[in-house]
């Protein structure tokens, strides 16, 4: 994977977030005793955020067949043992909605994407004219894979061929609806071009089983459980997101980065040539800093457990807890990092 090679873009990215959250608090300090550069998504000043504790924690994910949910089921066990919290996981349609639940006060934790992210921040997208202020992040957690799949008789070997095709495209505002629409369009496609259903996971795969969906959009860690257990009674394919399309969608959106489904992931032999996007643990400002200190240590000096509720979890390290950030640090986990690089 070539995380590597957006960093500069990143890094602009990240910047403007602070930028943009330090013109909504009127203050551009940033945290003394954390050292969180504007890469990583400058840590904000303690005044910034509220004083709520950790009392009563609600982790936003996405359908109770993804990823996410099984990762945040995990973490809201470690909470529950480690900060005699009242913990919760909230299955929902992933990145848009988890935001809304952020900033509505429904949800105290949230993973969302950094295309969705990005777009609550600027206001576009399904937050049009409707831009969010104060998000902050706990920390990155691993990419999410953009994974294209097709019936094996479908013959659909592209994004071309999806043309006049049935094709599900996540939930309605999910991140995945979200990639959905970009890549189409960055093979000069919309919806127009093909017939889109509003589906789940678990309900693509059960319409692609039963042959009433040709391909669909899946993002997330690898392998997606919905897809391995589709494998085990449909024949599918993995259609490539590469060439011109894939130049023009790195061009456009800098939270894209070049990414390959490996062979043996599922039913192909051979690597496919995708993109990826960052997940981000999100975070409610209304915590303190000492609250969210305590939840960032109870997480990442448990990472043990995080690793063991799902395989993409494993890619979750201190080492990568900056890589594609487009959000602020909340001051409680920024002084933590800095704390285990001291």
């Amino acid at each position: 994977m070539t995380w590597s090679s957006k960093t500069l873009k990143f890094t602009a990215a990240a910047s403007a977030a602070a930028l943009f959250l330090t013109a909504c608090n009127g203050d551009g300090d940033t945290t003394d005793d954390a050292d969180i550069d504007a890469e990583a998504g400058e840590a904000v000043d303690e005044s910034a955020v509220g004083d709520m504790d950790a009392d009563f924690l609600t982790i936003a994910t996405g359908g109770s067949s993804g990823v996410y949910y099984q990762i945040g089921a995990t973490m809201t066990d470690i909470l529950a043992d480690e900060l005699d919290s009242d913990t919760s996981v909230q299955a929902s349609g992933a990145s848009a909605e988890n935001i809304n639940m952020l900033t509505d006060g429904d949800a105290e934790l949230a993973f969302t994407m950094g295309d969705a992210t990005v777009q609550a921040m600027e206001g576009t997208g399904p937050f049009e004219d409707d831009a969010r202020d104060n998000l902050m992040a706990i920390a990155t957690l691993y990419p999410n894979t953009v994974q294209l799949v097709a019936l094996e008789n479908s013959g659909i070997e592209s994004v071309e061929d999806l043309a006049g095709q049935n094709v599900a495209v996540g939930d309605v505002g999910s991140g995945v609806e979200l990639n959905a629409q970009m890549i189409l369009g960055a093979y000069d496609m919309d919806y127009d071009d093909i017939s889109e259903d509003y589906l789940s996971y678990a309900e693509a795969t059960d319409q692609m089983a039963n042959g009433h969906i040709d391909a669909a959009f899946v993002t997330s860690g690898l392998p997606n459980p919905t897809l391995v257990e589709l494998g085990t009674s449909t024949d599918f394919v993995v259609v490539p997101i590469d060439g011109e399309g894939r130049e023009n969608l790195l061009e456009e959106y800098d939270f894209f980065a070049e990414d390959v489904i490996p062979g043996g992931t599922y039913v192909d032999d051979e690597d496919v040539e995708t993109v990826g996007v960052t997940n981000h643990l999100m975070v409610t400002s209304e915590l303190s800093e000492e609250a969210v200190y305590d939840i960032t240590a109870a997480l990442f000096d448990n990472l043990d457990r995080i690793h063991s509720s799902h395989a993409a979890a494993e890619q979750i390290t201190l080492d990568t807890i900056d890589e594609g950030i487009v959000v602020p640090m909340h001051p409680g986990a920024a002084r933590y990092f800095d704390e285990q690089d001291s």
